[in-house]
This record gives structure tokens, sequence and C-alpha cells, in this order.
């Protein structure tokens, strides 16, 4: 055994439920790497233990729903009537606003119980909570009266208090949700507009379904050698995945082309989805969904959108043309086919190859560096040095927690004091299904008496629990999406909006990555992780030679994933563009794969059909690539000299963070660059980071 330096001493023994593995982690790094100790969990509401779920006195058990939801309704119907008071004292926005947090605060915790909570009567009656409020949403965003006197005060400007830019902001805001709504419209084609929205979700929620089922064939359409590779069931041959990281040139294609095949079915759900996203957006008085779907984000039109894709593409060709060059004599030298030709199937498995083979490194031998102790103490380094925040572990009531392995922090600035809390539900159990994700329980906003209501939000993952000695051990790429849901819980905690409804990530689709793309540059700049990256049991400082390779191979085939972002973006974007299509959703996707993939398009699939994000983000794929433009354009022009640099990370919380969506994303931006930005600047941006 390696001898240990006095800075560096790893406690020996068994591994008990308190007990640390490395002597030298911050009290934060050193709750993240213990087994979390039992909590008694007291659902026994006579209990005056039992503090309530998220410290809700009503939520000592699953009734309390009821008692909430009749809470709710009853404020709700008395701001109604105030909104429709010719005494009017407030702001309509203001009201507006109080109904949606009224709302909001528990039909989003509600939210998060229905698919988390590990009982099944606190799940069912969440569940119940959530149905009757979404009607309560509905019948206010249906309310012609409350939207007039809305409309009424827009127009004229003028309120029965003086309104600023922000308070006309949020009321249009407010004013285009009723619009989506179809409040506008005549009676008889908002009948028609609700029909249509109902047709969305039932079909939308259809299409996820297939977009994961699995694909049964008879055994005997493949050939002998092949049918061990995948599960069997009788006399059919079960395909659950495309297999892209099987070393088998021959699975990954048969994989690929049963998986991927036109599935009739699915085809039609897709077709009627996208017919009727029109419909409802024509009767809305827009052109297309698309440009429904993008008023008032960062992209604004459709049109901006393609143009920034169109310019992404022809700046990264050479590039991927450069790395399909090395994949394809990477198929020339190792494929177990003869097949000399780069394919769909082969761009994953040879980039994973590629990297392997340069750079001889793999995520499991960086695991034992990336501890999520070391993790979270590397995430509260960066808050600490960019914004004077810290993460502290609290210890949570009896009752406040829905399962015993949940860790609660406080965000808490050295002077401001407590800014939020956040819940981290990391591990991995029975019946969780939830994807790694940023769920608001309750935004933040400004109060009447000048207090702010702090915001409460809940990180989920589904790591591997701690296990006899071991902590839990991330890779790189798990290290680095914990740090990108960190910069999700970052925009929420550190957003100090005057209206609940525009807080931390309510905010254009297009902008609201930002933040954690952002993020995500830390866990990949070797400065920032030397600083945390230590062996969990020998404190041993991950070597800076093994630091620089881990990242120059995170950033090998970037323009062949890239590639791959653009076809999906711009297939969203046409779908959702001049309806009726003129061709099969099919021949569409494979005209777009053709036009900005270098590798040719498999005659004879439909990838598309299991393109979930179609249902979620409809027209607003691009997102993610125009999201990491814009925070790769600020960490280059602000943070690639120092990536802990105080000023501007003051900066980036005062003009970005604190903003949430109360001012349009690009002024914004603009602010955080002191410059305006162009599409340009965005592409350059995403360019550089392939040079690094």
């Amino acid at each position: 055994m390696r001898l240990l330096n006095k800075r560096s001493l790893a406690l020996m023994g068994a591994f008990g439920g308190a007990q640390k593995y490395v002597s030298t982690l911050s009290p934060l790094g050193s709750v993240f790497n213990s087994i979390p100790a039992p909590k008694k969990t007291d659902w026994d509401s006579t209990s005056k233990e039992n503090k309530g779920l998220f410290l809700i006195p009503e939520l000592t058990s699953q009734v309390g729903f009821d008692l909430l939801r009749n809470s709710v309704e009853h404020e709700v119907d008395r701001l109604v009537v105030e909104a429709l008071s010719p005494n009017r004292k407030r702001k309509i926005v203001t009201i507006f606003d109080e109904m949606s947090n009224t709302l909001c605060c528990v039909a989003d915790m509600a939210e998060f119980v229905r698919v988390s909570h590990p009982d099944h009567d606190f799940r069912v009656a969440a569940e119940y909570a959530v149905v009757n409020l979404s009607n309560v949403v509905e019948s206010l965003n249906t309310n012609t009266a409350i939207y007039n006197v809305l409309k009424e005060v827009l127009e004229s400007g003028e309120d029965v208090v003086p309104m600023d830019a922000v308070d006309q902001r949020v009321g249009h805001l407010f004013k285009f949700d009723f619009d989506l709504s179809g409040c506008h419209l005549s009676d008889s084609k908002k009948k028609t507009y609700v029909k249509l929205s109902e047709n969305v979700i039932m079909m939308g929620n259809m299409f996820m379904e297939g977009c994961h089922a699995s694909v049964e064939i008879p055994k005997d359409q493949l050939p002998d050698h092949l049918r061990h590779c995948f599960n069997l069931d009788g006399d059919n041959v079960v395909v659950s995945g495309a297999h892209l990281d099987h070393w088998n040139d021959q699975v990954r294609e048969a994989a690929y082309r049963v998986y991927h095949y036109p599935m009739e079915s699915q085809a039609r759900l897709l077709d009627a989805l996208i017919l009727n996203r029109h419909k409802l957006a024509t009767l809305a008085g827009f052109p297309s969904f698309a440009h429904r779907a993008l008023k008032g984000t960062l992209a604004e039109t459709p049109e901006m959108a393609e143009e920034f894709l169109n310019a992404l593409s022809e700046r990264i060709k050479p590039i991927a043309e450069k790395e399909h060059k090395q994949l394809l004599k990477l198929k020339k030298e190792k494929a177990s086919s003869n097949d000399k030709v780069l394919r769909p199937w082969d761009t994953p498995y040879y980039s994973a190859l590629g990297r392997h083979l340069k750079y001889n490194i793999s995520g499991e031998e960086f695991a034992p560096y990336f501890s999520l102790g070391n993790c979270m103490e590397g995430i509260n380094i960066v808050l600490r040095s960019l914004y004077d925040v810290s993460l502290q572990a609290l210890e949570p009531q009896n009752g406040e927690l829905w399962s015993n392995d949940v860790y609660k922090l406080a965000a808490v600035h050295r002077t401001e004091g407590v800014l939020g809390y956040i819940y981290c539900d990391l591990f991995d159990r029975p019946g969780k299904h939830m994807m790694d994700c940023h769920c608001t329980i309750r935004g933040g906003r400004e109060q009447d008496d000048g207090t702010y209501q702090l915001p409460i939000v809940v990180l989920n993952c589904n790591l591997n629990r701690p296990s006899g000695n071991i902590p839990t051990l991330l890779t790189p790429g798990l290290m680095r999406n914990l740090f990108h849901e960190f910069g999700h819980a970052m925009h929420s905690m550190l957003g100090r909006t005057k209206y609940q409804h525009v807080t931390g990530t309510r905010c254009p689709t297009d902008f609201a990555e930002v933040p954690s793309e952002f993020m995500e540059f830390f866990a990949t700049d070797p400065r920032v992780i030397s600083l945390f990256a230590r062996h969990f049991r020998t404190g041993e400082l991950l070597p800076m030679e093994a630091i620089k390779k881990y990242c120059k191979a995170s950033n090998m085939f970037s323009a062949t994933e890239m590639q791959v972002q653009i076809v999906y973006s711009m297939l969203s974007q046409k779908l959702h563009g001049k309806n009726p299509l003129e061709k099969s959703t099919t021949e569409l996707y494979a005209e777009i794969h053709n036009q900005y993939m270098g590798v040719p398009y498999a005659e004879g699939t439909a990838p598309h059909l299991r393109i979930g994000h179609l249902n979620g983000y409809g027209a607003r794929y691009y997102s993610y690539l125009m999201s990491r433009a814009v925070a790769s354009e600020i960490w280059q022009q602000c943070f690639k000299e120092d990536p802990l640099d105080r000023e501007m990370g003051e900066r980036f919380r005062r003009e970005v963070l604190a903003h949430g969506g109360e001012i349009p994303p690009k002024d914004l931006i603009n602010a955080m660059l002191q410059k305006p930005l162009t599409i340009d600047d965005m592409v350059d941006a995403l360019v550089e980071n392939m040079n690094v």
C-alpha cells in the first residue's frame, strides 16, 4: 500500500454510516462521501415530530394534498374577485403572479411527488392534486373576464399603480399564456382549440411510448452467429436498442436497422402530432407551429434558428470531414466486416475507440478521483470563487424527506445569508423513473412585506449508492452532468426576480440551458479539475497529465457529434414549419441527414421516429446548440483566462442569473458580453471550443 502524506490520510477500517474516506475533505465533501445516515420517517399525522414533506405542515400525510388543493382553489377564487373588482388597489400583474405562485407552489411540488415519492398513497394523492389543479389552471387560462382586464391594462399602458418595464413584460407573458390557450378566440373556435390541445397531448404521449418500444422479429431473420447477441423470446429476437457500443460491426448494423425500422403506427402518430400542432398554431394566428414555439425566445423566429444552424453547419463541415477520415481509417483497421464505408451505426463506436486509442483512458480509470464528495467540493469551490456562495449541508427534520438517502443543502451567501434550498435526490432506487433533471418546488419572488420568497429545488440523478468501503464514484461524464444540473440549481438560487412567473429557469428554452451549459466548462477545465480530483482512498491528486488527456479526449470528434444535433434541430424546424409537408417525414429526415451529415443515410431506416424530444421540445430542439453557443461565448470572452474570476462571476450573477425571464434573454447576454451577440459570434465560439 502506498504511504500517505499527512495532508491526505485516509481513514481505514470498517465503513460506517458517518465515516469519511479522506480526512482532508471539507464538511460538504465528507457528507456526500458518506452513506446517508438512516433518518426517522414518521408519516403519523398525529405525531408532533412530523414536520411535513418539504416542511409543509399539511403534508404530514397524503391527506394533506386535499387540504392544500382546497386552500389553493379558495385563494384563486379570492384573487379572481380582486382582479375583476372596480376598486382594485394592486397592479393586475401582481395579482396574476400571486395566482400563479399560489398554484405553482402546490402543483409543481405535487408533480414532483407524483413521479418520485416511493410511497404509493402519496403518489396517488399527488396525482389527484395535479389533475385537479390543472383543471383550475385551464379554467383561468380561458377566463375571458380576467383576460380582458389584463389586455385593457397592457393596451393602455396604465394601471391603478404605475407599471415599470418588468411589469409590462411579465404582463405580456401572462397574456401570451392566455393566447396559447385560445382565450381570445370565439366560443366555437375555442372549443376547437381545446380539442386540438387535447389531441396534441394524447398523441405526444403515445409517440413517446413508441420511442422506447422494443422490436421483435422472427429469429430466422438474423444470421445464426448474431442471434446470441440479443434477447430471445421463443422464436423471436427482441431488439431493445441500437447497440451502438458493440464491437461487432454486423451486430451494430443489425440492431440499428431493426430498431430504426420505419414503424407505420409511429409514423402516423408523428404525422398527426405535427398536423394538430400546425392547426393549433394557425388557429391562434401564427403562420406555423415553429413561429408560435419560438415567439419570445432568444432565436425569436424560425428563420433565425435556421440561419444559425446553417451557419454552424458550414463552419464545422471541414472539421467533421477530417474527423470522418480518422474514423474511416479506424474502421478499415478494426472492422469485423468488409464494409469500408462509414455508416450511422459506426460513428459512436469508432469515436469512443479513437479516444481510447489516442489517449489510453477510460471512465473507470478516472472514477476513483471523482468521488461524489470530491465532485461536490469542486462545485462548491466554483460557487465560492465566482459568487461568494457556499453549499451547506443541513440536517433534515422528521417527515421532511421522501427518501432516507436525500441530502438537503442551503445555498448561503457570505453576506446576504441563505439564498435558497436544494434537495439532492442523487441515488437510484426501485421505482424511481425520473431522468437526471432539476425540478422547481417553489420559485423565488419579492413579497409584499419586502422579504424574498426563497426558492426550493430538487436535483434528481440516478447514481449508484455507496457500497461497502467505497463511496459513490463518478465517471467523467457523470461528473460533468452533475455540474450541469447544479448550473440549473444556481440559476434558481441566484435569481432575484420581482415575480415568480419568471424566476430562475422560467425563461425561454433556448436561454434556460445557458447557465447549465456554462457550468459544464468548469468540469472540463484542467485548472478547475485539479482543485478537487483526489483519489478517494489516498487523497492523491489526479495527475495534471491525466486531466489534460481527459479534457482533450472529451473534445475529440465533437464536430461529428454536433452534426447529429444539427440534423435533429433542422428536422424539428422543417416538421413544424410549412404544412402540409411536401414529403413523408422519413423522406424529409433522409434529405436533411444527407445534407447536414457527412455520413450517408441508411436506406430503409427512420431514426427520427425514436427522437422523444420531438414531443417535449417540438420546434425548439435547436435550444441546446444555441445555449451551448451562448455559454461558449461567455466563457471565452469572460472566463477563459481565469475561470474563477470573482469580478466576472459577479457580473454573470448580476447581468444574467439574477433576472430569470423578466428581461429579454438577448438583453441579458448583451449586458454580460458588453456588446451585441451575433450569429457569427455564436458559431465562432462553438468552433473555437473544438480547437481547444
